[in-house]
Parts: structure tokens; sequence; C-alpha cells
């Protein structure tokens, strides 16, 4: 492995707790070099998976969170000024495709398109990446492999991939798990007893149903665990599920009340 990209080696294995086919479809992908598309809500467990799969692959991972101020030059890199004058630094895409990392854009969707056009040549049959301010053409290392997240569930007119850009990836559908293994995800990750992490999950289940009747999102898996690990330091049930799930979910009272009237319903 390229001492350039030897610090972003996943060292430990991160829990992933396989909720179907995911892990085989993903290493087939991955055997191919296919660019992957990961789809689902926010806290569903994307990028925990992404993580497992570079440590079970033994693949450097360069993460990068897509913002709407993220320009191209922030992805491939960009000449900088120092002691010695200018010189060039490659950015998180152009270093994991020179040295043969796993890329993941996370939430890709919230990057500008002329952003995302720049990685077009890198998910078809070329897999080359162009830097054009350095007139170099960079040929993707042959272990290198695309990965992108993306939450349908955000999309709007505004928002959302273009068919050319979805179409250069093979997907993934990933949803909240569930009840059984939620709870397992939430009393592993937390070591609150499976008690705790069932009514959690009962909580989660009955906030879900609301999405799309005054909800935008679902209680995640993400906010489960959160809400777990403070229980687990001895704040109470209810105290703990208003701060990690009710709170940061809406600010609209009928719609807490709601949600806290779930909470007490369960602890």
């Amino acid at each position: 492995m390229h001492e350039q990209v030897r610090d972003y080696q996943v060292t430990q294995e991160p829990y992933y707790r396989a909720v179907g086919d995911e892990v085989d479809l993903y290493e087939a992908a991955y055997a191919v070099r296919m660019p992957m598309m990961l789809k689902g809500p926010t806290g569903c467990g994307k990028t925990r998976f992404v993580e497992y799969m570079a440590w079970k692959l033994g693949k450097p991972l360069i993460t990068v969170a897509c913002n709407e101020d993220m320009t191209a030059s922030d992805l491939v890199g960009r000449y900088l000024l120092d002691a010695n004058g200018t010189r060039w630094q490659d950015g998180p895409l152009t270093l994991a495709a020179r040295y043969g990392a796993i890329c993941y854009l996370d939430e890709v969707v919230e990057a500008r398109q002329d952003t995302v056009v720049v990685i077009h040549p890198l998910t078809d049959n070329r897999r080359v990446l162009p830097l054009e301010k350095k007139g170099e053409l960079v040929e993707a290392h042959e272990d290198f492999q695309l990965v992108i997240s993306y939450n349908p569930g955000y999309q709007s007119l505004m928002k959302d991939l273009k068919q050319s850009t979805k179409q250069r990836f093979g997907a993934l559908d990933f949803g909240y798990p569930e009840a059984e293994v939620e709870k397992e995800i939430v009393s592993h990750e937390t070591g609150v007893s499976a008690d705790v992490a069932g009514k959690l999950v009962g909580v989660a289940e009955r906030a879900r149903n609301l999405k799309g009747h005054g909800l935008d999102e679902g209680i995640s898996t993400r906010m489960l665990v959160h809400a777990g690990s403070l229980i687990a330091r001895d704040v109470a049930p209810l105290a703990a599920c208003r701060m990690a799930l009710v709170r940061p979910l809406t600010d609209d009272p009928d719609m807490r009340d709601a949600l806290d009237a779930a909470v007490t319903t369960f602890f």
C-alpha cells in the first residue's frame, strides 16, 4: 500500500450487522470495480457499511462529506503557495484514484452539479481523472472504487442527482433494520439491556409512522444509539429520549407532544 493513503486504512473492524445480502453484493461489485451508490435515509448505517467493507477488503477509505459550497478543486486538488513557490496538492478524489483507495462521497446530492460532473470520467470504462489545471490525466489505480451515498427522501427538483450520474452506479437500498435487528444494534453499540433497546426501537417505530404526517424524517438508528448511550450513563430515559430523539427531530409543539407521548408509553 502506498504511504500516501496508509493513514486512511481501516485498522479495526467496525461493528456492522448485515440485514440481507448487501455484503456479498458489495464484494461482487468491488471485484469488478463497479461504482456504487448507497441509497437510504440519514442515520441508517450507510457510512458504517462502507467502513466495514473497506476493512473487510483491506482497502484504505477516503471519506468526503459533501456540501453545497464544495468545489471541483476541493475534490481533485489545487495549487498551493508556500515558501518555495507553488506546489500541487491532490484532493481526496485524486488521492484515492492515484493510489488505490475507496473514495466515499457522503450525501453527494448536497454537492453542486458542476462539482459532481468531475466524477463522470472515473465512473465509466475510461477510469481516468483529468486534472485540467495541472494538465495531467490520472489513470485510476486498479484498487480504486468510487462510492456515493444518497438520501432519496431529501430529493427535490433542486436537489437530485441527474440520471446521467445515477446510471453510472450500481445501487444498494438501505433502510432502518427490522425491530429485532435494530434492538441488537442499539444494545451492542450502547451497552443498554435488550429490554431498554427494545423500548427505544418501539419509540422509533411510532415516530417513523409519522413521517409524511408532519415529520420530514423518522428517528434514525444513529439517534437511538445516542439515546441509549445517555441511558447507559444513568440519564433518566425520558430525559435521554427528549434530548436525543424528540428535540433534534422537530420544533413543532404539537409534534413534540405526540413524540413525548410515545416516549412515555414505553418508558
